[in-house]
């Protein structure tokens, strides 16, 4: 009546799907994941309202890329999370941005390369290369606003 109904049987590995039958393909995927951090900043040599202390809740997307595994797993989505946990958000979040980054004028356009830097460090992390050996990122978009945004890109990042 209401088109839901409920699986009569799990599917069971080797019974009903074979293990080599788990990676569907040979080709390179993208996957994405969206984080969100609130942090305060200012410009410098700037005229305009952004000269002034100002806050965001900025909002930044990754987009990675790679080959799957034999389960046909490109990246864990965990993985993405604690890497962006570990060793981004704790930089960024409810932070005041000209302390804690580099030194730079934090507008979007410098924040995004350097974010983009730190996720492809955590690829390539001992610990995670030998999972993740083909993984890298393809692009980060960092929005400042919901209208407004910065983006690093791969084939601008290693061929500038």
């Amino acid at each position: 009546m209401y088109g839901f109904r409920i699986v009569d049987k799990l599917q069971k590995i080797d019974e009903d799907i074979k293990i080599d039958q788990l990676k569907y393909h040979h080709k390179r995927v993208l996957v994405s994941k969206e984080f969100t951090f609130d942090s305060a900043h200012h410009l410098h040599h700037y005229e305009g309202k952004c000269k002034n202390l100002h806050g965001h809740t900025y909002r930044v997307i990754f987009g990675l890329s790679g080959y799957v595994d034999e389960r046909g797993i490109m990246i864990d989505f965990g993985d993405i999370k604690e890497i962006w946990k570990s060793e981004i958000e704790i930089f960024l979040d409810h932070k005041y941005l000209n302390e804690t980054l580099p030194p730079m004028n934090t507008t979007a356009e410098n924040m995004v390369v350097w974010i983009y830097e730190k996720m492809s460090e955590g690829l390539q992390r001992e610990d995670r290369m030998s999972k993740y050996a083909e993984a890298r990122v393809e692009f980060v978009r960092l929005f400042e606003t919901p209208t407004s945004y910065a983006e690093a890109r791969r084939e601008w990042m290693e061929h500038e």
